[in-house]
């Protein structure tokens, strides 16, 4: 009787790719076997490069909006006016004590016709601003707008020109004429969408006036916002609308804007300013004061070093979830290496070499990590976009997009080194005794 022994089945893993003599498959031989691992299980392939997709999306997602909601303030903070000082009464005193209690100002008209005179060959403009919410109507159309007190140099000052109409001229505001310039939400409220106002009345609270101009549709609309204002000369504010009064009796404001002339005189106009008023204000501690003038610019560098950390911060939060994708590829590779340890004894019973399988394996995790962060750089750029409904333009910035693809590729490497190494370590004997 003739007995026929027959070596027990071997499990079934990956189709073989082409072995070289010697057991070797080469570089495209470990990807094709990589591939098909990868493409034979897709649900454990996509739930092992899961943290590594997070990361990568996570990152160029919230730095793109993150980089459009930064661009999209310093636009507004610059349609507001190019060279911009501001100078108001004090929010508080140092030390982060509790902000000024009552409404009380400290800046008048008086400090406005100062500095118009003392820097009026270094600025494009000065205009105080006094302002107050009032229901605005026109027959049985109502709705809420800011009314603002300012002089004709506000459209200069405030980078505020009209879209029809004029503005109100100085011989208004010493006239105190009840003469308007609306926003365009203000038109679309009262008057319909596409309608032509000027020189049509409409009633702030109970005093009628005429407008004279059409301010530019400025996006965002709402109270509180260029589109929701209605500009009128000063002097009638203070006359109809609400005036307060400085310790000496003077008529104050909320606001002064200030337009320098030159971008490089900016700094220092700001200093001679703050010495003038402090002056003017009578005031002995200069850490004190009880007015401020704010720049511009420092209101970017301020907005700019805040959207520094919170990228710093999206960046270490990003960074962690790679770190744990990579995690997650060492384990599921250790198990990929148990469940293949009979192909490994196979090859290495047929010559392969332990740097032949630790390629072998290294590519594996290799393309599971790149292909997480392709993934995930296209799911970032998906979700980025998707920003928009919330009216969030997103700014896309090439570097931080290669440092997280080229961080998800580091941790494939690095996580699947172990897994690799100690398959390449195993005993071929072993391996195919291996149930």
């Amino acid at each position: 009787m003739t007995v026929t022994h027959s070596s027990p089945p071997m499990a079934e893993t990956q189709p073989a790719a082409p072995v070289r003599r010697g057991g070797g498959i080469g570089l495209s031989g470990a990807i094709t076997i990589a591939w098909r691992a990868i493409v034979g299980t897709p649900m454990r392939s996509v739930l092992t490069a899961l943290g590594v997709i997070i990361g990568v999306a996570a990152v160029v997602a919230l730095t793109a909006i993150g980089q459009g909601s930064t661009a999209g303030v310093t636009r507004n903070l610059q349609s507001l006016g190019t060279n911009l000082l501001t100078v108001q009464s004090a929010r508080g005193t140092p030390g982060g004590s509790l902000v000024r209690s009552g409404p009380r100002q400290t800046i008048t008209i008086k400090d406005a016709e100062a500095l118009a005179a003392t820097f009026g060959s270094r600025v494009a403009g000065v205009a105080p601003s006094a302002q107050s919410s009032v229901q605005a109507k026109l027959g049985s159309n109502n709705t809420q707008v800011s009314v603002v007190g300012t002089w004709p140099a506000y459209e200069t000052v405030r980078n505020s020109p009209v879209a029809s109409g004029d503005y109100f001229t100085q011989a208004d505001v010493d006239g105190k004429k009840r003469v308007a310039v609306i926003g365009a939400q203000v038109v679309t409220d009262l008057f319909g969408e596409g309608a032509d106002p000027v020189g049509q009345k409409l009633r702030l609270g109970s005093v009628n006036f005429t407008v004279v101009g059409v301010l530019p549709d400025k996006g965002n609309s709402g109270f509180g916002n260029a589109n929701s204002q209605v500009l009128i000369p000063l002097s009638t504010y203070l006359q109809r609308f609400a005036r307060t009064n400085s310790a000496s009796g003077q008529p104050t404001v909320n606001n002064v804007y200030l337009q320098a002339a030159d971008a490089k005189d900016l700094t220092q106009l700001q200093a001679d300013i703050t010495d003038l008023l402090t002056v003017r204000h009578e005031q002995t501690d200069p850490d004190n004061l009880d007015f401020q003038v704010q720049n511009q610019a420092d209101a970017l560098s301020s907005l700019s070093s805040v959207t520094q950390t919170l990228t710093l911060l999206v960046g270490a939060i990003a960074g962690i979830s790679l770190l744990v994708g990579g995690i997650g590829i060492m384990n599921i590779m250790l198990v990929s290496v148990t469940e293949r340890t009979r192909e490994i004894g196979v090859r290495k019973a047929l010559g392969a070499k332990p740097r032949d399988i630790l390629t072998q394996f290294l590519v594996e995790a290799s393309l599971l990590s790149v292909g997480g962060g392709v993934i995930g750089l296209l799911l970032g750029v998906a979700a980025a976009y998707a920003g928009k409904a919330f009216g969030i333009a997103p700014v896309f910035s090439l570097t931080p997009m290669l440092i997280a693809f080229a961080f998800s590729a580091l941790v494939g490497v690095f996580f699947g080194y172990y897994p690799a190494a100690r398959a390449a370590r195993l005993d071929p004997v072993d391996s195919l005794r291996y149930e």
